[in-house]
């Protein structure tokens, strides 16, 4: 989600335990001032961002850890004593997890609801239990494309910010009474006079000057501002948007199914294009991505913590590329991948002037979930990940290793790990989703692995590419797509 780097639209097909029951459901998913000594020296972190940009806690608010993308955290995770400490089953997957000030897991859900085999799944905002990761409330929306907006955030007065199905944008609190807790619309502003019919809302964000950037399926990028007020621009016709946005206090970074753009926004809101770069698109989706066209939501680091943007193409040998933010010049251009899958549908990882991809090439998605047939039909997911530094010189790769990554992983600045679920080694002819799932951390450093914990057992654990987040006390909150996880340290 990237889509998220993890799925944005996803239908699969799971058995119980005991393989009673057969599921059909849509699953959306999408999946401050330390320095760490890498490879290469010191790494910085990035620069505070703006209290402007109405998020709650860093590292906690986005889908991708901040506005810029890096799915970076201040905070330490599990890591080297990393344990299962509590699990509950949801109802449903969910794609997204947030935490607010105040320590409660809330998450963007699609829920499971209707006969046997279920087969109606309702996007769903769904509270969670800090302490024993059980649900405690939910609050339904209207069925709309990727959840009606898997890219939501929480906004500073810890409200989920999402799009639901009727083209809204809504602002999602919640309270304890003596009644329980309770979620509830604290606001809402239709937006629907802007998109096509056919169309919905797939990303989310907030702006330093107070506005939320969305963007659809169908190219329409808007803005609300803090008035209510509404402005939009199409994007030429026939390119799409399945990945998130990622914003800077200069602007935008949007990337479709053709062409990776800056924008801004004018002085009356409404988005206008600084710069287009297209890329190679290839011709038709791989085997692990769920469209054609590049997996990546782009990724901004680097001089100044925005001063590049990276995307990773879709060529029949993928390229990282790196862009100049301000003027779309290249900084660096080469292979993303040598012994991983050739692709991924995940976004480059940032600390620093460092990029962090894994591999999602031959990931097995569900038929229902993607985009036409891929070329190759099919492909082994072997898995993989890369650590490349990036100068004024040019792009090095420091390390590539066999971490057959299957969620939306997340780098701390604080432990220098990289926090993820897994499956084992690759074994040729073994079923993806049948058998273990791991927790693995990662040296940043090295690349080196430094922690397995069975957590889990496909395909009710099966982690679908879905997004996690880090709390401050190192606890990483990750579903998969039958429970919530809770592992501490």
């Amino acid at each position: 989600m990237s889509k998220s780097t993890h799925p944005d639209r996803i239908a699969i097909r799971i058995c119980d335990p005991v393989g009673m029951v057969r599921v059909w459901a849509g699953i959306v998913a999408a999946v401050v001032g330390m320095t760490v000594w890498g490879a290469g020296g010191a790494v910085a972190a990035p620069a505070a961002q703006s209290p402007a940009t109405g998020v709650g806690p860093t590292g906690t608010s986005l889908m991708h850890g901040d506005l810029w993308s890096t799915d970076s955290t201040p905070f330490p995770g599990p890591g080297r004593t990393a344990r299962l400490s509590a699990s509950s089953v949801p109802g449903g997957a969910c794609a997204a997890t947030f935490i607010g000030r105040d320590g409660m897991p809330i998450s963007l859900c699609t829920q499971f609801v209707g006969g046997s085999p279920v087969n109606v799944a309702v996007p769903t905002v769904t509270l969670f239990d800090p302490r024993t990761a059980a649900p405690v409330a939910r609050l339904q929306l209207a069925k709309g494309g990727l959840l009606g907006g898997v890219y939501g955030y929480l906004d500073d007065r810890d409200r989920v910010v999402v799009a639901d199905g009727s083209g809204a944008i809504l602002r999602v609190a919640h309270r304890r009474s003596g009644s329980g807790h309770r979620l509830y619309v604290d606001d809402r502003v239709d937006v629907s006079r802007h998109i096509p019919a056919d169309d919905a809302i797939t990303g989310l964000a907030p702006d330093f000057d107070g506005r939320t950037w969305f963007a659809t399926t169908r190219g329409v990028v808007g803005t609300v501002g803090s008035d209510g007020g509404v402005r939009s621009t199409h994007l030429p016709q026939g390119e799409e948007l399945g990945n998130g946005l990622s914003v800077r206090a200069a602007g935008a970074s949007i990337i479709t199914t053709h062409a990776l753009y800056e924008m801004r926004a004018g002085a009356d809101g409404t988005p206008e294009v600084v710069w287009r770069r297209t890329y190679d698109r290839g011709s038709a989706r791989r085997p692990g991505q769920l469209t054609g066209g590049s997996g990546t939501t782009p990724t901004y680091f680097g001089p100044g913590g925005d001063g590049w943007v990276a995307i990773v193409d879709n060529a029949t040998r993928p390229h990282l590329i790196v862009y100049d933010s301000d003027t779309g010049s290249t900084v660096c251009r080469m292979p993303a991948f040598v012994r991983s899958g050739q692709g991924t549908e995940n976004s480059p990882m940032a600390w620093g002037s460092s990029l962090v991809i894994p591999s999602t090439y031959g990931y097995q998605y569900p038929p229902m979930a993607v985009s036409g047939p891929s070329v190759p039909a099919d492909a082994p997911f072997v898995g993989g990940a890369t650590r490349i530094d990036v100068s004024g010189q040019g792009c090095r790769r420091v390390w590539e290793n066999g971490d057959r990554i299957a969620t939306l992983p997340r780098m701390s600045r604080a432990d220098g790990l990289i926090h993820a679920l897994g499956y084992g080694p690759y074994v040729p002819g073994a079923i993806q989703q049948a058998g273990p799932i791991y927790y693995v951390a990662t040296d940043f450093a090295t690349g080196e692995r430094v922690r397995t914990l069975r957590v889990g057992t496909g395909p009710v654990d099966e982690p679908l590419e879905l997004t996690g987040t880090i709390a401050r006390d190192g606890t990483l909150w990750q579903a998969t797509v039958g429970r919530m996880l809770k592992i501490g340290r």
